[in-house]
């Protein structure tokens, strides 16, 4: 089986290896990516080519949802026709199961892996769905109590503060938002709005890493050391932030991180991790028990058990993992970084735009929140796809969120910056 194992996955590769290059001096295999020199267009042209986006669109919306590399659906497709095909072959007792279906393995080695990204042991990681998932697995397994107080802030997306709500209604405790500022380009203002609502009844701190709507880099580290010097758990909202900005669990000190790495990792949809602190995570109860739903060995495990699921997806999950890494962390993270910092220095030139992001350089990365006057977000959403095909998403009535990711480029940034220039 590890044989068969090691067989999709370089078909897989080779399947990449050829065909989605253009020019001569491209590497024949998206291995030798890791040798190829970063810094000039070239090299994220040959990153482009590993994706199946139709040539003359340009998608700017990877805060909803990241295009998933050609190379990770190669091989969850690969894992999903084989095992339709040799179901019979495989014998579940004897160390097969997870080929068939997932929901009941540790998965070790993908959590490992993951461990590496976010600085964690595996065994403080459980694989979830979506980020949606790992709030509600931390929200309803804490012991809570009525008069507790349960802290967001007012920008909060929509899977950050229905779980806390909700255990306000059932369980008789306050709910409280912290109003933020917008635009927020002083750390310290952050902080200071968060813990104005602070009292010694304030049982937990659930915030984003990174504000959906506007893309700010919340100043999380010191919320969360303010936090553990008043004994309050602190629980992060890292959807927008596995793959878009560097996480180290251990340097952030939180007690608790979830993510959707559908996004930014581009992932398979269904691909989410959830983090907990191993000095706090006894206290957390199993909200989906399963056969291992006391094992103290392994806590990840413990709170990750949730019945049947489809292994092609792990094998999707894992394989964006690797893509992940062939590119490396530094170029991925930092070509995201330098995208989104050459929209926002042509946006600012613009009388006419208002940046409602922050545009301090240690609060943004690849997400632009702005509006245009006299359009609203929608309008300006339906004017970009019908001048050049562009597609950033519209959020609330006025803003427009663009969201740029490894396979896009300048040029079609550039598009974008025309189009609203235009628009003056």
């Amino acid at each position: 089986m590890a044989n068969r194992r090691e067989f999709l996955q370089k078909s897989a590769l080779g399947a990449l290896s050829l065909p989605l290059f253009s020019f001569n001096d491209v590497p024949r295999s998206i291995q030798e990516l890791k040798l190829a020199q970063p810094g000039m267009e070239n090299y994220w042209q040959m990153v482009r080519k590993q994706f199946a986006l139709k040539e003359g669109q340009t998608y700017f919306n990877n805060g909803t949802m990241g295009p998933t590399p050609n190379y990770t659906l190669s091989r969850m497709m690969n894992h999903m026709t084989h095992y339709a095909k040799h179901a019979a072959e495989v014998d579940y007792k004897n160390g097969s199961g997870p080929e068939l279906l997932s929901g009941y393995f540790p998965c070790k080695e993908l959590r490992k892996k993951l461990g590496a990204i976010i600085n964690a042991d595996y065994r403080s990681i459980s694989l979830t769905q979506n980020a949606t998932f790992g709030m509600n697995y931390v929200g309803m397994g804490l012991d809570l109590k009525k008069g507790d107080e349960l802290l967001n802030t007012n920008q909060e997306h929509g899977g950050g503060f229905a779980a806390w709500q909700l255990l306000a209604k059932r369980k008789g405790c306050v709910y409280k938002q912290a109003t933020m500022p917008t635009p927020a380009n002083d750390p310290q203002e952050v902080v200071d709005a968060i813990f104005k609502e602070v009292t010694n009844k304030t049982r937990v701190i659930a915030v984003p890493h990174i504000i959906s709507a506007y893309g700010v880099v919340m100043p999380v580290k010191e919320i969360c050391a303010e936090a553990r010097k008043r004994g309050i758990f602190t629980i992060l909202d890292g959807a927008q932030c596995i793959g878009h900005v560097k996480v180290d669990v251990k340097e952030i000190g939180c007690d608790a991180y979830y993510s959707s790495l559908h996004k930014w990792l581009l992932a398979p949809a269904g691909s989410g991790l959830l983090y907990i602190n191993p000095d706090v995570v006894e206290n957390i109860w199993a909200t989906i028990p399963s056969y291992n739903w006391e094992n103290k060995e392994d806590h990840g495990f413990r709170l990750m058990q949730n019945g049947t699921g489809n292994p092609g997806l792990l094998e999707g999950y894992d394989a964006a993992v690797d893509f992940y890494n062939t590119i490396g962390e530094d170029r991925w993270i930092g070509r995201i970084k330098e995208l989104g910092d050459y929209l926002r220095a042509g946006i600012k030139e613009m009388d006419h735009v208002k940046i409602h992001s922050s545009i301090h350089p240690d609060m943004s990365a690849g997400i632009t929140t702005y509006a245009v006057n006299g359009l609203s977000g929608p309008e300006l959403q339906k004017t970009m796809w019908e001048k050049e095909r562009l597609q950033p998403r519209s959020v609330g009535e006025d803003l427009l969120r663009h969201s740029v990711h490894i396979y896009n480029s300048k040029e079609e940034i550039d598009k974008a910056l025309n189009v609203i220039s235009e628009l003056a």
